[in-house]
């Protein structure tokens, strides 16, 4: 790793770490990730980039994989009253807040929970090895989401928290856009940490699961079966008779979320830099319109398709 910094979009300098960009803070959780998980068969990684659909994901997959032990229809669920980073711990802000059990890579033993599920901004070459390991039966679930929408999120979101926060000195959008094009972003750059999966999901379909979010917004019924069954956890023609699909997409939506006192809290138990309602901007599909300038979108267009050619992996324009 590079002993110097460099400014870029992220909460604070970014520094080269195997061929992506991190923040010196998490490198800590990142290489105790790296080296100490030892991946259960029924561990269930959920991966992202930031701002790309990560909450939403977290939720949905807690969920499905937890209906048994905490009904959906329930008064007393979890996500009602807990926001969805604490029930489903980030590795790689591990060293930033109290234990999570979750994140005790040293119990191998059955857990509370039906499945592990651990999230991570990592791309996949920088996955654990016992967690890329084909012997190892644990399954990924990667949410992407377009590069315009993320772009104009991610600048958002760092304006929020961090340095350009403590300085009172917003980062433009017209600097944000040069550092993300460039690949200078946190977990970035943005295509490579997209290709990395999309590539896996292809040749093991089995393991890793690649969700685009505006396929989640466009047909969320049919994301979500296919989503748990994935997972290890379809639902029942008697579930389905039930509602149980519309009410998990009900109570895991955006703007429900959003608008639960867990979510409107100045700060998370487990986050240490965001407040929880920091996470719940807009969710929106089609934001980057009222950002974007004609030639930022051009340019931006002409490097996804340059970055992803050949790689049949596209994304709609909306």
């Amino acid at each position: 790793m590079s002993s110097v910094g460099h400014h870029g979009l992220g909460y604070s300098l970014l520094y080269p770490y195997q061929g992506f960009w991190f923040t010196d803070p998490v490198l800590e959780s990142i290489k105790d990730f790296q080296q100490n998980l030892k991946a259960l068969d029924s561990d269930l990684i959920l991966a992202s980039q930031p701002k790309s659909g990560t909450t939403w994901m977290k939720a949905l997959a807690f969920a499905i994989a937890n209906r048994t032990r905490y009904p959906i229809f329930s008064s007393s669920h979890p996500l009602l009253t807990t926001s969805p980073h604490d029930l489903v711990p980030f590795a790689d802000f591990k060293h930033f807040h109290k234990e999570h059990s979750l994140l005790d890579y040293t119990n191998t033993s059955s857990q509370d929970l039906p499945s592990r599920l651990i999230a991570t901004h990592l791309p996949y070459p920088l996955l654990p090895e016992s967690v890329k390991d084909g012997a190892t039966k644990c399954k990924i679930v990667y949410i992407c989401r377009n590069p315009r929408d993320t772009f104009v999120s991610v600048w958002h979101f760092m304006n929020k928290i961090g340095d350009n926060k403590k300085s009172g000195t917003p980062l433009s959008i017209e600097d944000a856009f040069e550092y993300f094009c460039d690949g200078v972003s946190d977990f970035g750059p943005y295509w490579d940490h997209v290709l990395g999966y999309w590539k896996e999901s292809l040749a093991s379909p089995h393991k890793v699961l690649f969700v685009k979010y505006e396929d989640l917004m466009n047909e969320p019924e049919t994301q979500v079966k296919k989503l748990a069954e994935f997972l290890g956890y379809g639902f029942s023609v008697e579930e389905e008779s039930r509602g149980v699909i519309k009410e998990i997409i009900s109570l895991c939506s955006f703007q429900h979320l959003k608008n639960l006192d867990a979510n409107k809290q100045e700060q998370s138990g487990d986050n240490f830099l965001a407040h929880n309602k920091d996470f719940f901007r807009k969710g929106e599909v089609g934001d980057w319109k009222n950002y974007l300038t004609p030639t930022m979108v051009e340019r931006l267009d002409s490097l996804t398709k340059e970055k992803l050619q050949g790689s049949g992996l596209a994304f709609r324009s909306e």
